[in-house]
């Protein structure tokens, strides 16, 4: 390790002892031996080593304050925690919607920046985020080790290692939690399915993506919830294309094992010997280093008008959700592309449109059904009566229903 490495650690935990005391500077200093010399340290726990560690073994702020009386007259302040966002995160897009959402009917909102590296830099999280995200005018800053957050008339957290931030905040707000998956299911079971479970059973007041995730959260953790439902962006996602379409796509993310990559490919390659002529696409990550044994197009990661153009050119959309549902099932039908989906409560309590073409989650079943939407007789008029069904699911409707679900809860109606 440098000497000016060394002085970096030394100067972080002075920081440290400076603004939570000896206690707090012990834990750091014994996880930061724990983490150089033990392997078994090394790589997949690194991530507990951080603000989420501290935040659950301090536990609730005693001095907690409670949230100031506010005209129901009045436009609200709301914070936002949450890590930061990257390129072709769906859920931070779907974050930004709903503080766009507040923004529009008049209120404020500030966006804080969970577990702060030593080389976090705000200007570089917005480079990256470019314009992929819905503008928003709310201030953005990193919530650094022993800071605070300022007080507002609610807060959010929007991932379990926020909540336990929130948790332990003693600042004046309403406590929510945005629930956009279930995120126990995101980790083999273990410390850190428990730790996520945990979450749910803080009080705060949940609003979900989704029906599935508000009954289930209710209904296994006796948590108060309310839900939005899923839009589709029309202006975006369009049906532009009406002559037969010769090709498919797999939203295919390898790292993210709720969306059953493995399972894919075993139905595609099962489709692809049936139908050895339409072109497979797969989006949302670059699979190239991975052993594919049909022929397949690359296409990574896409901006949203190059998405439209990909479901256009696609009979159908393989989707697979083990969780909670995916937001692309909406997107594909507006662009008259029939999404094909494993049927489980998870999606179905999420939508019910007749166009989604549910399936049993077995590669047969999944190329069975990916068949049968191909071979449709009047596929073409089918996949036009799929996108005019999806037209009313705007984000702009559910973006209402959220602001009257929070200012309802502020407000103690």
């Amino acid at each position: 390790m440098s000497l000016k490495t060394i002085a970096h650690k030394a100067k972080v935990g002075y920081g440290v002892f400076r603004e939570m005391g000896l206690i707090a500077f012990l834990i750091v200093l014994l996880q930061f031996v724990q983490k150089h010399t033990d392997k078994r340290y090394r790589g997949k726990a690194v991530k507990l080593y951080s603000k989420a560690w501290l935040d659950i073994i301090t536990g609730p702020s005693k001095s907690r304050k409670s949230p100031k009386k506010r005209p129901k007259t009045q436009s609200m302040t709301l914070n936002w925690l949450m890590p930061p966002p990257g390129k072709g995160s769906g859920g931070h897009v779907t974050i930004f919607r709903f503080i766009q959402a507040l923004e529009n009917a008049g209120h404020t909102c500030r966006i804080y920046l969970h577990n702060a590296g030593p080389k976090s830099d705000v200007n570089r999280v917005r480079e990256i985020m470019g314009d992929s995200f819905p503008a928003v005018k709310a201030s953005m800053k990193w919530l650094k080790l022993g800071e605070e957050m300022d007080e507002a008339d609610g807060v959010f957290a929007t991932s379990w290692e926020t909540a336990y931030s929130v948790n332990v905040s003693g600042a004046a707000f309403k406590k929510f939690y945005f629930v956009q998956d279930f995120e126990p299911y995101f980790y083999p079971v273990g410390s850190q399915s428990v730790l996520a479970e945990n979450t749910y059973r803080l009080g705060f007041f949940g609003v979900t993506a989704g029906a599935w995730l508000a009954k289930k959260l209710k209904t296994d953790y006796g948590m108060r919830t309310d839900y939005i439902t899923f839009g589709s962006d029309s202006g975006i996602y369009k049906y532009q294309n009406n002559s037969v379409r010769k090709e498919v796509l797999f939203y295919a993310r390898p790292y993210t094992e709720r969306r059953g990559f493995e399972l894919g490919l075993m139905a595609l390659e099962i489709f692809h010997r049936r139908h050895p002529d339409y072109a497979i696409n797969m989006v949302g990550y670059d699979v190239s280093k991975y052993r594919i044994n049909f022929p397949y197009n690359n296409l990574k990661i896409l901006e949203h008008q190059e998405l439209n153009e990909v479901y256009n050119r696609c009979a159908a959309g393989l989707l697979l959700s083990l969780t909670n549902m995916s937001l692309l099932p909406l997107e594909l039908l507006s662009s008259g592309c029939i999404p094909v989906i494993n049927d489980a409560e998870n999606n179905r309590l999420v939508s019910d449109n007749p166009y989604l073409a549910y399936s049993d989650c077995t590669p047969a079943a999944l190329a069975d059904k990916m068949s049968e939407v191909i071979a449709k007789n009047n596929l073409i008029e089918f996949s036009k009566q799929a996108s005019i069904s999806v037209q009313n699911d705007s984000w702009e409707e559910s973006g209402k229903k959220f602001v009257e679900i929070v200012k309802r809860e502020i407000d103690g109606k």
